[in-house]
């Protein structure tokens, strides 16, 4: 595994709906190992190796590219920048942490609030919304006005670092499902089926990139990648946990947005057990998937999703354990190789 990679992909920006940069560092990154690549009107990125059969299916492993962020929505008269999500943010997790601006030039700022000294004990106790949430540039007005306009991007700003076993950063969702699927796709020895690795866009906003590159390439077999809630921590009930850190690969049975196909799930389970891979079965209650959005594409496509467990999610401290991402990498890997034993 690569840490400088996915350091790299995560420092990449992705907004939804303005995922070039980011495409264009998976394009680089998978180029060598594709027989080809397209993209579509939307910005979905697809590579393929076909596979060796007479008779190939094809097979749409998914991850997307777009991050949680922000557009600017309002420049106040004095230069504050108040914004609009794209995803979902917790508020809690906003305060005092710096973003990057993409005006004319990049722009460091940090999202403030009226200090403290200036609020009553009732305002200190409260959640901040995030419409009362804006961003400091350290600019003048007319200086912010000369290199930001209303619509340009936002994202946060925290590099990948290592902690103990995990990986630390922000944009883990769903940076490490791309770097699973670059893994993957790269390593896999060969396999019967045509292999289709897709870097999707705007899935944070309603999984729209995998419906529109789902219902073009018509594939007979969808698996996302992506991250799943590792809630192990103190103050939730065990049985709330979802999946834990360090055990494996998450094999999900269901979220919010797909119900995985049984026989997939099914295949995956004794596919990781028979290659000794660390595996969980996975319940999301809420959250989804790129799987939700292939699932439902034209008449209906047999979906699941391989997650790696995170702590912490949709904040800049997302953190995954080193295992569970190799685990993440070793059954996709597998399945590629042994797709042509599945069936329906």
């Amino acid at each position: 595994m690569s840490f400088e990679l996915l350091k790299t992909l995560c420092a990449t920006p992705g907004v939804p709906g303005r995922e070039e940069k980011f495409r264009e560092v998976v394009h680089a990154e998978i180029g060598p190992h594709a027989e080809k690549i397209t993209t579509d009107s939307m910005g979905n990125l697809f590579a393929l190796r076909g596979g060796k059969s007479k008779d190939p299916r094809k097979i749409m492993i998914a991850g997307h590219m777009d991050e949680i962020a922000f557009v600017v929505k309002h420049i106040h008269k004095d230069g504050f920048i108040y914004f609009h999500p794209l995803g979902g943010f917790d508020p809690r997790t906003l305060i005092a942490q710096r973003v990057k601006v993409y005006g004319k030039n990049t722009l460091d700022g940090v999202i403030a609030i009226k200090a403290a000294h200036f609020t009553t004990p009732e305002e200190r106790g409260k959640v901040i919304p995030l419409n009362d949430l804006f961003i400091d540039l350290g600019m003048s007005a007319d200086e912010v006005k000369e290199q930001v306009s209303v619509g340009d991007c936002i994202t946060m700003d925290r590099d990948l670092i290592k902690m103990g076993n995990f990986y630390t950063g922000k944009t883990l969702d769903d940076r490490v499902g791309v770097y699973v699927m670059l893994e993957s796709f790269r390593n896999f020895s060969q396999s019967h089926d045509d292999i289709y690795a897709v870097a999707t866009v705007q899935v944070e906003i309603g999984l729209r990139g995998a419906r529109a590159a789902s219902f073009g390439l018509k594939p007979d077999i969808g698996i996302a990648i992506d991250i799943t809630i590792a809630a192990d921590t103190p103050g939730v009930d065990e049985k709330d946990y979802c999946v834990r850190m360090g055990a494996g690969v998450g094999i999900k049975i269901l979220d919010s947005s797909s119900v995985c196909h049984p026989g997939l799930v099914r295949f995956l389970k004794e596919l990781a057990e028979r290659k000794g891979i660390k595996y969980q079965m996975e319940v999301l209650s809420a959250g989804g998937t790129d799987a939700g959005g292939m699932q439902m594409s034209r008449g209906g496509i047999p979906v699941c999703t391989l997650s790696v467990p995170c702590r912490y999610t949709h904040s800049v401290v997302e953190s995954v354990h080193k295992d569970d991402v190799k685990a993440t990498i070793d059954l996709l890997t597998a399945f590629i190789e042994h797709s042509h034993e599945f069936q329906f």
